[in-house]
């Protein structure tokens, strides 16, 4: 894959990756594009966290300039778009996971199985499980 034309603050990977996914809206659009079916701008908006137009705007652009997301016109009048991950987007699947597992193991988080596309296993009242 190309490396995309950003500035970074720094040469570490951790902290370049950190720079694009780091704040607490960007994985949950990946997130809700790659298993909630959620893929026009008003899906992304309606979902569980209530991300603010203008934040949600912003993320796109970042993930298209950074080849994450792609998106395409479904509407002419007023133009309207649908966005997809890519194949680089559709790569952070494993990460998701993770922060998932970690999540639930520790924070007593829901538990989504993408291969059902259902929670199979939900957040404890109390807590970490």
């Amino acid at each position: 894959m190309s490396q995309p034309q950003t500035q970074f603050r720094s040469r570490c990977s951790i902290a370049r990756t950190l720079d694009v996914l780091g704040d607490k809206w960007t994985l949950l659009v990946v997130r809700d594009l790659m298993w909630h079916g959620k893929h026009t701008f008003q899906e992304l908006q309606a979902s569980e966290e209530h991300i603010a137009a203008n934040l949600l705007s912003e993320r796109l652009k970042r993930l298209m300039a950074l080849g994450l997301v792609a998106r395409e016109a479904y509407q002419d009048r007023p133009v309207r778009y649908r966005y997809a991950l890519t194949e680089a987007g559709r790569s952070l699947e494993p990460l998701l996971l993770q922060i998932m597992g970690w999540g639930h193991a520790h924070l007593g988080g829901g538990l989504f199985d993408p291969q059902t596309g259902r929670t199979v296993a939900e957040a404890s009242p109390g807590g970490p499980q």
